[in-house]
């Protein structure tokens, strides 16, 4: 068993969240306490009603989640958000959010786990958020057949080609989640290939116009990283079980 204060303040530290300017509403760090104690920790992607339902079933009393339940400040707690936080408190679940501090780490952040996973050496960062670069730019393989291979292991037939660029980048831009933001400043480092969670449809017509390599490998399946390496370094921090609450989200 461990004190929930003292994880959050470990995960603070770790996360550097009183450094690392969000997104206005994210509201990062403990969103919501329990009676103070921890015997167990999950991790999830998101702070929805149906992993807080896992994390109970499994004696779960401390999600850490990279979305959290708040991005703007609810006007009335009723109906579905009712429901969901009163599930949580009848069950003694806590909920930590994480959400850009978990995307800039350079050591457990989704960018650097993803190209970690890819085995992508990094190489800079860019794409700064109030002061915070938060898009990983790494050596690309070979080739980009070579890249879409390794992202099909990593991810199965799921992941989505949209190859107007380069054969043989010598760079990828590594941005999870939404990868947008990325596109206007790619170029400017070196590379027109980028890896990511989702793009909008007019992204396929900017790809064609301007020779951009994109894969989108889905929102949700990239940034399952951070969370689950935070809640390892909780776990072997406290001497606590960790899980990773998988919902299987194909978006």
């Amino acid at each position: 068993m461990a004190k929930l204060q003292d994880i959050v303040d470990f995960c603070n530290k770790i996360t550097r969240r009183d450094e690392i300017a969000d997104f206005t509403g994210a509201n990062n760090g403990l969103q919501l306490q329990n009676n103070g104690e921890v015997n167990r920790v999950g991790a999830a992607v998101d702070a929805g009603r149906f992993p807080f339902e896992k994390a109970i079933e499994q004696g779960i009393d401390l999600l850490i989640v990279h979305h959290g339940l708040f991005w703007n400040t609810p006007t009335h707690y009723s109906g579905p958000l009712y429901d969901k936080l009163k599930l949580a408190m009848d069950n003694n679940l806590a909920v930590y959010s994480s959400h850009l501090p978990l995307d800039a780490h350079p050591e457990i952040g989704n960018n650097r786990l993803l190209a970690k996973a890819l085995d992508l050496d990094p190489i800079d960062w860019f794409l700064h958020h109030e002061g915070t670069p938060i898009a990983l730019l790494a050596k690309a393989p070979s080739s980009r057949d070579e890249l879409k291979a390794r992202l099909q292991k990593e991810f199965g037939e799921n992941i989505t080609a949209i190859e107007f660029g380069s054969k043989n980048p010598d760079k990828v831009a590594v941005l999870t989640g939404s990868g947008r933001s990325a596109l206007d400043e790619m170029k400017a480092m070196g590379t027109d290939t980028l890896i990511t969670g989702e793009l909008r449809q007019e992204h396929f017509n900017l790809a064609q116009e301007q020779g951009f390599n994109l894969y989108p490998c889905g929102h949700y399946a990239t940034e399952r990283y951070g969370v689950t390496a935070l809640a390892d370094l909780v776990s072997a921090e406290f001497n606590l079980e960790s899980t990773f609450i998988q919902t299987n989200c194909p978006l």
